[in-house]
């Protein structure tokens, strides 16, 4: 039986958000994570806190862990950062593209598969994963464990900001990126993929509903009761 570690119990979080089992502004109970791993609550605890050092988690004063809720701003800046790691991935192959793309290939086929099936978690993955998939396939191992966090950010946001790109969508535009690679155009595979995250990006619904003004709403507020017709005249002191 593998042994638990908090590190383990804080990777599991992150696939979960990755997976969209896990939503902003969810309780992550000490004692339920506790009896779940079957392990102390002092190993939660620890496995916590390396989780609010990553920024997916925050303790509120008397209440507990919650997962964190990014900012409209926040979402920004983490779909920034992915777009300046991935097309640094893409600059240059780290071992050859024949071994690249069969993996990626076989990946696609999972999503595909997913996206047929009934299993929203497994699909939610998937999507994420093809991202820290393609940065291990082109030999940027240390970059993995940097781009999974960057893309459960913006997993978060794009569950809280309910995007409105599509799974279906987002395996297209996965297998252009890897036709691209197999045609040996990697500057085109660069192209498509900050397409394909800016797209991804624009699909959030971050914009606040249109202010009327205080004028407008003082109006609004002031506006006739519609009384039933019985009523009308009974209401005056």
């Amino acid at each position: 039986m593998t042994e638990v570690s908090p590190t383990a119990i804080a990777q599991r979080v992150v696939e979960s958000i990755l997976a969209q089992k896990l939503a902003p502004g969810e309780r992550l109970g000490e004692q339920a994570l506790a009896t779940n791993f079957g392990v102390s609550r002092t190993m939660v605890r620890e496995a916590l806190m390396q989780l609010q050092a990553r920024g997916f988690v925050e303790v509120q004063s008397r209440r507990g862990w919650y997962v964190v809720q990014p900012s409209a701003a926040q979402a920004r800046d983490a779909f920034a950062a992915r777009r300046i790691v991935e097309s640094g991935i893409l600059a240059e192959a780290g071992r050859p593209l024949s071994q690249v793309i069969r993996k990626l290939r076989e990946h696609i086929a999972d999503e595909e598969a997913a996206i047929a099936g009934a299993d929203a978690a497994t699909r939610a993955f998937l999507l994420a994963d093809f991202h820290v998939c393609l940065a291990e396939q082109m030999g940027h191992r240390l970059l993995c464990d940097v781009l999974r966090d960057l893309t459960a950010r913006t997993t978060l946001a794009a569950t809280l900001f309910q995007s409105r790109h599509e799974a279906a969508q987002s395996c297209a535009e996965h297998a252009a990126i890897v036709a691209a690679l197999e045609a040996g155009d990697t500057g085109r595979a660069r192209d498509l993929m900050l397409a394909h995250i800016g797209q991804v990006e624009q699909a959030l619904q971050v914009e606040p509903a249109a202010d009327p003004g205080a004028d407008q709403r003082l109006k609004a507020s002031l506006a006739p009761v519609a009384l039933p017709r019985g009523l009308l005249k009974s209401t005056g002191s």
